[in-house]
């Protein structure tokens, strides 16, 4: 028969094991309460919890600091974060709408986006993790953000994009106001082309540099007088700060205008384009849209911007109709912020 061998524990064994056996079993229940997240917000029957919205607000909070330097950290954190808050708060509430209509997003579609993106920026995989690093973002994070983008994407289409209407009356309207100018009699509006030499103290340098700008003027000014878009030839060749926008400097009475100026267009009608004048810095030329003849110009015509223009209208209607929709859902939803 085996012997059973047993020990008897004396009373200072058991007070030195006591507190090896409760760090046992308190230690699970301690690592328990070191992982468990603080939730911070109710999304219907969704939860936001302080790790998520931490990681929310890093990139924000970085911007608002970097851009405006003398914001105390502590007011630039709360902002960050009620942002960020109210940006997570719509993209749960949009996800659940998703869900209810059954608008989904696979992987692939997130893939393409994020290639889409990385490719647009010319950058390698490598330095466009840089990049959403220094933006306080992972990979997984941001791919999240895509998704979000995606799935409102799909469910505005479905749900907000459908229902916009931009009818001609509309794109009439905006046309009038943004295309058409109403010019008092006695004024002129003008577009204008010019080149400009490089100044210098050579008296035989810049006699070639002003030889060599007025070429180049009269080379312009050439296709201006056989009828070339007069706008386009401003933003291909003018040298003045009125390129980008085609040349157009505004209405002008008679009385505004330098000499050279008043001399060159006083006797244009509109369409006319003026000879060459010289001023201090350069040659210029001038085109009449709109003399004592008319009361409105058109700057462009509308068959050229109706495209634009019904876009444009789109546009504003639908971050108008999109307000009101993320309005409607926070309305019928349970939003609780703790």
């Amino acid at each position: 028969m085996k012997k059973i061998l047993t020990r008897r524990l004396n009373t200072p064994y058991l007070v030195r094991l006591m507190p090896i056996v409760l760090l046992g079993l308190l230690l699970p229940l301690y690592l328990s309460a070191e992982v468990v997240d603080k939730v911070i917000a109710v999304v219907n029957d969704e939860v936001i919890t302080l790790s998520e919205l931490e990681e929310e607000t890093v990139g924000l909070f970085r911007s608002i600091t970097e851009n405006n330097p003398g914001v105390p950290a502590v007011d630039a954190l709360e902002q960050a974060r009620e942002v960020s808050l109210n940006g997570m708060i719509e993209r749960r509430l949009i996800q659940q709408k998703a869900k209810k209509y059954n608008v989904t997003v696979t992987e692939e579609d997130i893939q393409a986006a994020y290639e889409n993106v990385r490719n647009g920026m010319s950058l390698t995989p490598a330095e466009f993790r840089q990049k959403l690093e220094k933006s306080g973002l992972t990979e997984e994070s941001y791919r999240n953000k895509l998704r979000s983008q995606l799935l409102q994407s799909r469910l505005l289409s479905y749900d907000v994009r459908s229902k916009i209407v931009v009818t001609e009356a509309m794109i009439l309207d905006y046309y009038d106001e943004n295309y058409t100018s109403r010019v008092d009699k006695g004024s002129y509006y003008l577009l204008q082309i010019g080149c400009s030499w490089q100044k210098t103290d050579d008296a035989e340098k810049l006699a070639a540099e002003k030889q060599e700008t007025r070429k180049r003027t009269e080379r312009i000014h050439g296709l201006a007088k056989k009828g070339q878009d007069f706008r386009s030839l401003a933003e291909k060749f003018s040298e003045l700060p009125s390129a980008a926008d085609g040349g157009d400097i505004g209405v002008f009475t008679l009385d505004e205008m330098a000499p050279a100026m008043r001399d060159a267009v006083e006797s244009l009608k509109p369409g006319d384009v003026s000879e060459i004048i010289e001023t201090p810095a350069g040659y210029q030329f001038f085109f009449l849209l709109s003399g004592e003849e008319k009361a409105i110009v058109v700057t462009a015509a509308l068959e050229a911007v109706k495209e634009e223009i019904r876009q444009k209208i789109f546009e504003e209607k639908l971050k108008t109709a999109y307000s009101e929709w993320v309005r409607k859902l926070k309305e019928e939803a349970y939003i609780q912020i703790l």
